[in-house]
């Protein structure tokens, strides 16, 4: 009975990637085909109202300094950024929390944590974070995730609607297409979210006059200071010895990227 279920299921995934590619398909700037089915206005707005919930819920540091290095490294990559700029412009805050962590969110809002610049110790390594969650933005990550989200509870509601409700296997058999669709489309989902951030916040930064081969560094910088990582196919970001290859991989052609930037005089000094 699951077999047939995970068939149906498969149908309509596959279905609902067919009316989607007509409605909302797009390509990433890296070649990946995305769904996207939310308009970027709502996005925009969406961004904006989670950037004024997580302002009135976390205090902003009192460290000027940390301010200023943080806003120096986020404005000279927004300035570097080809298109057209989220209206009002980009807005930077550093929160006082000791995560090592930062956001980028739709809308042209960058919030850093003041426990990021513990691990990114210099301007580089700070601007190879920021230039990945810029990259989220960029590549409109945030739509296809909820889009992604949306898509999967569909067929899985209408797998649900197929089958008996009443028979003693219904319940085992909806907690087992819900695993299985959460570790076999969301969470890799993810990963190519974060893999792609990866190598288009490398060009990111590069393009501003950052070092891109610092991204490495940040990486071990990450690995080192963070805990045991969860088997890679259960989480949504790679394994930081992924990220270091594939980002290794991609250093070779972010350098005339640079070296363009610096010939152009793009050469911030913010630490």
């Amino acid at each position: 009975m699951i077999v047939d279920a995970w068939n149906r299921i498969l149908a309509v995934i596959a279905l609902g990637a067919l009316v989607g590619s007509g409605l909302g398909c797009e390509t990433s700037a890296l070649g990946r085909r995305q769904l996207k089915l939310m308009p970027e206005s709502q996005m925009s707005e969406m961004g904006v109202a989670a950037f004024a919930e997580m302002s009135a819920s976390t205090p902003v540091t009192t460290d000027a300094n940390a301010t200023q290095r943080v806003v120096c490294v986020a404005n000279a990559l927004t300035s570097s950024l080809s298109g057209p700029a989220p209206a009002g412009g980009w807005e930077v805050k550093v929160f006082a929390d000791d995560s090592a962590n930062a956001f980028a969110l739709p809308g042209g809002k960058i919030g850093v944590h003041t426990g990021l610049l513990k691990v990114a110790k210099t301007q580089d390594q700070l601007a190879a974070v920021i230039g990945h969650e810029i990259a989220h933005v960029q590549a409109g990550h945030s739509n296809e995730r909820m889009s992604a989200a949306l898509a999967t509870q569909a067929g899985l509601s209408a797998v649900e609607a197929m089958t008996d409700a009443t028979s003693a296997s219904h319940s085992t058999m909806m907690s087992v297409l819900g695993m299985g669709a959460q570790v076999g489309i969301l969470l890799p989902y993810g990963r190519s979210h974060e893999s792609e951030a990866d190598l288009m916040g490398l060009d990111i930064m590069a393009k501003a006059g950052f070092d891109p081969r610092q991204s490495i560094d940040l990486w071990k910088n990450m690995a080192a200071a963070g805990g045991e990582q969860p088997a890679e196919f259960l989480s949504t970001h790679p394994s930081h010895a992924t990220r270091i290859a594939d980002l290794e991989q991609r250093i070779p052609s972010a350098m005339p990227i640079y070296q363009s930037a610096l010939q152009a005089g793009r050469q911030p000094h913010c630490f």
